[in-house]
């Protein structure tokens, strides 16, 4: 990190800190950032004169935003499902691909056979198109390997993306995605001889931030689910959860009932399931690419949410299967127009609401004290970074405070 302070100065900021005014839009604003912090911020004439000395730079005008974060991913996996979007297309739902051996279980079959070197050359192209877009936290989720070696290969891979990028990796151990064909109709027994094990060495090995689960009728059921956080609560692990995205199994209230940082799909929650969320200050992450990439009707209760005061946070969800989306620009898009979010909530759903669900205080806003990962943007309002469709503004990162 730097030892020095800089000086930013030129630029429009939108510091997304709760409770302003959308956006927290300071014009003309200046930032004075320090071991990679920042140490000041507010209107450039209000500059203390103690900071008026230090090396400037000029941003040209342009919007800063907090650097983004996609707090739901998958993506590190072996292969493609190009086949399975035919065949949706051609009238297969994504539960009837799953049930005839394919969804998660082909991706599975394609990551067991995959070398950590090649789980990583594949995945960094997806880091790196985030990287683009001025993504500088990504959460990585295990779950395509089913089996003890190839959930700890791909947590590693997780952690070696940190390594050789400019961006901060928070990985999920998510053993409990599906049952694996080895085990079909024996979930308790896979759990019992390979998740919960497996779960006790990614922690010792230290590649575990957090666990999740996949609670649906495809899947697994809440009381399986249980056991699984209960596991996370010796740890001392923070959990999260795919919950109601298909069907509504009451994943959500066991996730809040668990403190868990975020529920995630929902398009299936109910009011219940709601007020739970909003009693235990869980986040609702949305995931509008699976929606649209499935073709579903049943979209998630956004109306509901927001009376409930539930913060929403948007993400990729990028996976090779149910949403094969890279871009986070592209999620808030979908999410702002499928899902009638406002644009100012796309904005603080990649920034404050999807750090609160990784568990990441201090990252998501710009405030004195949070980490100083900016983004710069060719735009004059935040509105436009949820507005346009396949166009990228980012003029540049800066990570820590260096341009």
């Amino acid at each position: 990190m730097p030892q020095t302070l800089g000086l930013f100065t030129s630029c429009r900021l939108a510091t997304m800190v709760p409770g302003d005014a959308p956006y927290g839009l300071i014009d003309d604003g200046a930032m004075v950032v320090g071991e990679g912090r920042i140490v000041w911020i507010g209107a450039r004439g209000d500059l203390p004169a103690a900071h008026a000395h230090l090396p400037q730079h000029d941003l040209g005008g342009r919007l800063v935003t907090p650097g983004l974060i996609d707090c739901h991913t998958h993506l590190v996996h072996g292969g493609n499902r190009a086949a399975e979007f035919e065949q949706r297309l051609n009238g297969a739902t994504y539960e009837q691909i799953a049930r005839a051996g394919g969804g998660i279980m082909s991706t599975v079959t394609a990551t067991r056979a995959a070398g950590e070197d090649d789980l990583l050359a594949s995945a960094l192209p997806r880091v790196d198109a985030a990287i683009a877009e001025g993504v500088s936290v990504i959460e990585v989720k295990s779950g395509y390997g089913l089996d003890r070696d190839t959930e700890l290969r791909m947590l590693r891979v997780a952690r070696r993306i940190a390594q050789i990028r400019a961006v901060v990796v928070r990985t999920s151990f998510l053993g409990a995605h599906a049952v694996p064909s080895e085990y079909a109709g024996r979930a308790d027994a896979y759990l019992e001889e390979i998740c919960l094990p497996t779960l006790r060495a990614a922690h010792a090995e230290g590649l575990v931030d957090a666990v999740d689960g996949f609670c649906e009728g495809i899947a697994f059921s809440v009381p399986q689910m249980q056991r699984v956080f209960s596991l996370a609560a010796e740890l001392g692990l923070p959990v999260k959860l795919h919950a109601e995205q298909l069907s509504n199994l009451g994943g959500a209230a066991l996730a809040a009932a668990h403190g868990a940082l975020s529920a995630d799909h929902l398009e299936y929650l109910d009011e219940a399931g709601c007020r739970s969320m909003a009693a235990a200050g869980t986040v609702a992450v949305i995931l509008p690419g699976a929606f649209y990439t499935l073709r579903e009707v049943q979209a998630p209760p956004v109306a509901l949410l927001r009376s409930h005061g539930v913060p929403m946070a948007v993400a990729t969800d990028m996976n090779p299967g149910s949403s094969p989306m890279s871009s986070l620009l592209l999620a808030m898009n979908m999410a702002c127009t499928l899902f009638r979010m406002t644009p100012a909530e796309a904005l603080a759903g990649v920034t404050v609401h999807a750090a609160r669900a990784l568990g990441l205080p201090g990252r998501g806003t710009l405030a004195v004290g949070s980490v100083a990962d900016l983004a710069v943007w060719d735009c004059d309002h935040p509105a436009e970074l949820a507005y346009r469709i396949g166009y990228n503004p980012l003029w540049r990162r800066i990570i820590g405070g260096v341009m």
